[in-house]
């Protein structure tokens, strides 16, 4: 989507943020529309996954990778969401959670192979149980 000038898309951010964040201005003119675009929809417009859900999902990468920039904004954006405090220490800590468990089978170097057989044969049983 071509939203033309810099000034234009600015004001587009300034509309949706009530200010255009300092991050910006390093966005060249030539792929600051799209990088808007792209910022607008997953963070703010309305997608398949609900914006509460998403923003604790940011938190929780985030939180991984060490970014403070990234959890502060996720933090703020998941509490505006509705997320409750308990719902963002619950993300946070899922997320040191399956990290353990990724740097464990991966590190132990588990057999893939059999990883996935034991992990289709626990999806039956646990989709048995259900029905």
């Amino acid at each position: 989507m071509d939203m033309g000038s810099r000034s234009e898309v600015e004001a587009d951010i300034k509309e949706t943020l009530g200010l255009v964040p300092s991050f910006f201005s390093g966005v060249p003119d030539d792929v600051l529309a799209q990088e808007w675009e792209l910022f607008k929809r997953f963070e703010f417009g309305e997608t398949l996954i609900p914006g509460k859900y998403k923003q604790l999902i940011g938190l929780a990468v985030h939180s991984y990778t060490h970014c403070s920039y990234c959890t502060l904004f996720h933090t703020a954006a998941a509490k505006l969401n509705g997320a409750t405090d308990e719902e963002i220490q619950e993300a946070v800590h899922f997320a040191k959670h399956t990290a353990g468990w990724s740097t464990y089978l991966n590190g132990s170097r588990q057999d893939y192979d059999q990883f996935a057989t034991e992990l289709a044969k626990i999806g039956e049983f646990v989709s048995g149980k259900a029905g």
